[in-house]
């Protein structure tokens, strides 16, 4: 599989994504539920697309939701959702008409204040959490497509086990939300978001300080700090990018924070093998930027 030619090599300007384009594709975007790829489709316990491709736009969200609210009362799941965002262009919108519907269901719903971001692994420590000291059980949604480019969305379910959702659970919800979709979602239920952000179930919860604080019960965290490493972390524009100066600060640890940047054309990424922007760890392409550094430190991470 022959590399693209400037794989490696910082995005030009013309490789970026429109993001206001990108943004007015989710609401204004019309998807056919009869075409099979504008239909809900889960990969690894969530949907993934872009608004320009029609496959993930707001009548997707609106029906996913629904799905995840009614999949819970199948189930007897009446905690809270933890819900974590991440800094794709689309997430915050999607994030934003997933509110909408767990307000108006009833469901209790724990969100990160305004303007931050929650990565996957802190949303399941507090579904974790929750549920050892709870009868209720809480899961959770993810508004994240991972690596995938820039102009892509991903939502993602995890119920009260705090990992990915399996097969089974994920199909039901595919199957319910498509048919919300081909129901021209007669059944989603809505409040406007200023009323969801008010509503007495929305709670503004720190997901970060208890993240950071558990890390010491399952890393021996006093001796990574006395052994002094030089440590690079690039969150790579991700959600991550709180998460590294707290765990530095709260462990003392000399870890530099080597791109601190969020943007969500990601114009600071060297584009992948196939000309693609892509946040991919495992990519030497996509890393290039990382390895560079790789002299100035004992130890280094690309985690986003």
């Amino acid at each position: 599989m022959n590399a693209h030619p400037l794989a490696g090599q910082p995005a030009p300007s013309d490789f970026l994504v429109d993001v206001s384009k990108l943004l007015a594709a989710y609401y204004d975007g019309k998807p056919d539920p009869s075409e099979p790829n504008h239909r809900v489709s889960f990969g690894t316990s969530g949907h993934r697309g872009s608004s320009f491709r029609l496959n993930f736009n707001e009548p997707h969200i609106l029906a996913t939701t629904q799905a995840i609210c009614d999949y819970r009362v199948a189930e007897g799941i009446d905690g809270p959702v933890y819900m974590g965002v991440d800094t794709h262009a689309l997430s915050g919108p999607a994030a934003r008409t997933a509110l909408e519907v767990l307000a108006a269901n009833g469901v209790e719903a724990c969100i990160a204040p305004e303007g931050h971001f929650t990565p996957t692994p802190a949303v399941s420590f507090a579904i974790l959490e929750h549920n050892r000291s709870h009868a209720s059980d809480a899961d959770g949604i993810v508004v994240t497509p991972s690596h995938n480019p820039p102009e892509d969305g991903g939502f993602k379910y995890n119920p009260p086990n705090g990992g990915p959702a399996d097969t089974e659970i994920t199909s039901w919800i595919e199957t319910r939300a498509n048919k919300l979709l081909a129901a021209g979602l007669k059944g989603v239920k809505r409040l406007a978001y200023d009323a969801a952000l008010r509503a007495d179930t929305t709670h503004i919860h720190d997901f970060i300080t208890p993240y950071v604080d558990g890390l010491d019960t399952v890393l021996d965290m006093r001796t990574i700090s006395k052994a002094g490493l030089r440590m690079g972390a690039d969150p790579m524009g991700g959600a991550g990018i709180e998460y590294w100066p707290r765990i530095a600060d709260r462990y003392e640890l000399r870890i530099d924070i080597v791109n601190d940047v969020i943007d969500p054309t990601f114009s600071f990424m060297t584009l992948d093998w196939d000309g693609k922007i892509r946040m991919d760890c495992s990519s030497p392409y996509a890393m290039t930027r990382l390895v560079d550094l790789r002299s100035q430190y004992d130890i280094a991470f690309g985690n986003d």
